[in-house]
């Protein structure tokens, strides 16, 4: 019986002084909270907006990713303004991609450090070697022109280094006045544009678009008639 008294003396001293406690404690949280709320609220909206963008770019990152990955499943039909919204890379990656759909099959993209100016490389069904350099323009027609300088690369490596039998530069932008003048001089091919969104969105191979190509090297076989006995 006396250790039970003492016990229960004990647990009623220890309520009251956690009684004690939590009276001072609480009149003080609500002291430091009526001065710091507002801040507290502050932060955790800023928090809770951080976390919400930061899942919405995620988002918006996969779609992107998902909707070129769906695209480029069957490049035919592509309209022009999908190719302005592509990364530079990704863009490489497309002309790779119209290229083996019009019959060259061995159609890579070698793009990177040290291209040494050709992006695409690849053989038509006519057995000509095709050099493509890309230039990605994110504003399309409003980016900076394509100038001489960028042909000046192309020039000097597409036929000595990658033996190249069409050398060509393809963009979603412009070129310009010079830039033209210098690809007819040297016989360079050039696709702005107006012509890729017409590659791009039908079916016609770009060495039926393009004017003025290398004699095939493969002869196309001869149809055998056959005569009747």
């Amino acid at each position: 019986m006396h250790r039970r008294r003492g016990g229960a003396a004990i647990d009623t001293a220890r309520l009251l002084a956690a009684a004690a406690f939590v009276s001072v404690l609480v009149p003080q949280a609500r002291q430091w909270l009526r001065l710091h709320g507002a801040e507290i609220g502050a932060v955790a909206v800023a928090v809770l907006a951080t976390g919400a963008l930061t899942l919405l770019l995620v988002k918006a990152a996969w779609l992107g990713i998902s909707a070129w990955t769906a695209q480029r499943r069957r490049p035919e039909g592509w309209d022009i303004r999908f190719l302005d919204g592509l990364h530079h890379s990704q863009f490489e990656e497309a002309v790779r991609d119209l290229m083996r759909r019009d019959g060259a099959h061995d159609a890579v993209r070698v793009g990177g450090a040290g291209d040494n100016g050709a992006d695409v490389k690849g053989t038509d069904p006519a057995g000509r070697r095709w050099v493509i350099q890309c230039k990605h323009r994110r504003d399309g027609a409003f980016g900076a022109a394509v100038g001489t300088p960028d042909l000046h690369v192309l020039n000097g490596t597409g036929r000595p280094v990658h033996g190249g039998d069409v050398v060509v530069l393809v963009t979603n932008g412009r070129f310009t006045g010079p830039a033209r003048e210098f690809a007819r001089s040297q016989q360079l091919h050039l696709v702005d544009r107006a012509l890729l969104a017409v590659w791009a969105s039908g079916s016609t191979p770009l060495w039926e678009l393009l004017r003025h190509l290398p004699a095939p090297r493969r002869r196309r076989p001869t149809p055998v008639h056959r005569t009747r006995q």
